[in-house]
């Protein structure tokens, strides 16, 4: 595993020049507009060299997996090649977001179908648990692996950002696989951490190349399935668990629902409200917006093992201050609005009074 790991890293730190040479030569750049925060023409496509590396790392790892181990899931495989594919030419021709959303789906049915890889169950706090038949399970599974895909893709907004939130999901929940002794789930999370870690000395602040959709979904893709296949079998509330480890995209996704539909705007209206952009506003700098979100990826991370851990009523607690501690910062950073801060006026309301 240690082999594979090195392997990985060493294969994207080689193979991210190339990748950039070759986006330059067929056009596959990012143009700033009002929207971006970079300021001059970059070249994307850059979560080719994490895929190919990924497969390098799976090659590596095969001889010495046991032979009851698929590390080379053909299903997996097949979804991430779509997925690629599916970047590759929004990078190059900005495709339609219909036509995105049916590469995505493409994906999904790949591995539901052929992969095995499905939310049979919901584990519920006090006991027992909730079973979906094929009717349920497969579109279900298709919209968590839709809607991760979409959530990793939504925060990449600065440099190094999605790369290394990504990375932070992929560690934990490796070791998490890693306490369950799950050493497939564990491998893959390893394997795809390692080719972002290479990537990223390219990647991060002031970035040479961006990942693009073709990295960008290919990250969310690969860790909606390998989270589903750590966590399902969790005896505590199993779907929570993921849902904690991506709480930097999800989060950032939910609010940036919620904000479209306060403002009467489509929800697939782009804006410049996003975590990143607020962070932004408040003065902090690109490097500094990027590692407070980085720190705030870890204490999820964190919040995730010791939640898979703690007694039901634990967990409970341990969600309620969640909750919490994401409402203040929502309203402390204007994530939804300038003007939404209930929890914080009724805290300075009280304050008042008791002065």
């Amino acid at each position: 595993m240690v082999v594979a790991f090195i392997v990985c890293v060493l294969a994207s730190l080689a193979l991210t020049p190339l990748v950039k040479k070759f986006a330059i030569a067929i056009g596959a750049v990012d143009k700033p507009n009002y929207r971006k925060v970079h300021q001059r023409i970059m070249p994307r496509m850059g979560g080719l060299a994490i895929f190919i590396s990924f497969l390098i790392g799976m090659l590596v790892l095969r001889p010495v997996a046991p032979y009851d181990l698929p590390l080379m899931n053909p299903a997996i495989i097949i979804g991430s090649f779509i997925i690629i594919l599916t970047g590759v030419f929004d990078d190059r021709f900005e495709l339609s977001a219909k036509v995105k959303l049916a590469g995505q789906i493409a994906a999904a049915l790949v591995v539901v179908v052929y992969g095995d890889v499905r939310l049979d169950f919901f584990n519920l706090p006090f006991g027992g648990s909730i079973e979906f038949n094929s009717f349920l399970s497969i579109p279900l599974t298709i919209i968590w692996i839709v809607a991760i895909t979409n959530a990793i893709n939504l925060i990449d907004g600065l440099d190094g950002l999605a790369a290394g939130v990504s990375t932070i999901a992929l560690f934990t929940i490796s070791f998490m696989a890693f306490l369950k002794g799950d050493v497939y789930v564990m491998s893959i999370a390893l394997i795809v951490a390692a080719s972002t870690i290479g990537f990223l000395k390219y990647n991060f602040h002031p970035a040479k190349i961006f990942m693009g959709d073709t990295g960008a979904l290919f990250l969310g893709f690969i860790i909606s399935v390998v989270s589903l296949l750590g966590f399902k079998n969790i005896t505590v509330v199993s779907l929570i668990i993921p849902i904690i480890v991506l709480g930097v995209p999800i989060s950032d996704t939910i609010f940036a629902i919620i904000r479209r539909k306060l403002n009467k705007q489509p929800i697939s209206a782009p804006d410049k409200s996003h975590l990143h952009h607020c962070l932004l506003r408040t003065g902090y700098t690109h490097k500094q917006t990027v590692l407070i979100i980085y720190m705030i990826a870890m204490m999820f991370g964190l919040a995730a093992i010791i939640f898979s851990m703690a007694t039901i009523w634990g967990a409970i607690i341990m969600m309620a201050v969640i909750t919490l501690a994401i409402e203040l910062f929502v309203e402390s950073v204007g994530l939804i609005s300038n003007d939404y801060k209930p929890l914080l006026n009724f805290v300075r309301s009280g304050t008042k009074k008791n002065m």
